[in-house]
């Protein structure tokens, strides 16, 4: 009878704390990819949107400056080698991909769900190595200049020339200014999930496993 007792004992006490694997823990309610990621400090949601507009403006000063550009080269008829970077199309394709990486930013910053994270965080990824291209195009694009205007004198009209190539000069040089800019701040994104998701590991390998 007292052997009975005991067992009986035992089986209600691992009842009523339930056994091994019968209920899931909070790390398993959370491998969804649409549920939020209730771990990210408010000043990193917040720090991700800033970052995410600051793209946005971005991309539509990069385009902007890009359709100014190219109206250049349809107003004068100038040297083509002014306009290097117009005719690779790193303005259009360029601003594109600094705009969705933005906006997939500010989404991910407002609703802070795994899928949103890893979309931007590939987003941020692509947009710094366009950034790296266009840092190449404008950067040979403006050793090109400095080669024509030295030849604007022998040109057919050496003033239009030197004026078309010192304006040229200016927007490539924004356009290098801000492509920049893109690169640091798209390397700031990466850098922030970089850490956050380091210190999500750290917490996991040092918290005990739960005791039976």
């Amino acid at each position: 009878m007292a052997s009975h007792e005991v067992d009986n004992a035992e089986l209600g006490s691992a009842s009523a704390h339930g056994t091994p694997g019968s209920e899931a823990g909070p790390d398993e309610l959370n491998t969804s990819v649409h549920q939020p990621i209730d771990g990210s400090p408010d000043y990193q949601k917040a720090k991700l949107q800033v970052l995410g507009a600051i793209q946005i403006l971005n991309a539509a000063m990069i385009l902007a400056l890009g359709v100014f550009l190219g109206s250049l080269q349809y107003l004068y008829h100038v040297q083509k080698h002014f306009f290097f970077t117009f005719y690779t199309g790193y303005p259009i394709w360029g601003a594109v991909f600094f705009c969705s990486s933005g906006i997939l930013s500010v989404v991910a910053g407002i609703k802070p769900t795994r899928a949103w994270i890893e979309n931007s965080f590939g987003m941020n990824i692509a947009s710094a190595t366009i950034a790296l291209v266009g840092t190449a195009f404008l950067s040979l694009n403006l050793a090109v200049n400095i080669q024509s205007l030295r030849s604007c004198q022998s040109s057919e009209s050496p003033d239009l020339c030197n004026y078309t190539g010192s304006i040229s000069n200016g927007m490539v040089s924004l356009l290098l200014i801000l492509t920049s800019l893109e690169l640091c701040v798209t390397i700031s994104a990466i850098a922030m999930w970089c850490s956050a998701n380091c210190c999500n590991s750290r917490e996991e390998i040092s918290s005990p496993p739960n005791s039976v």
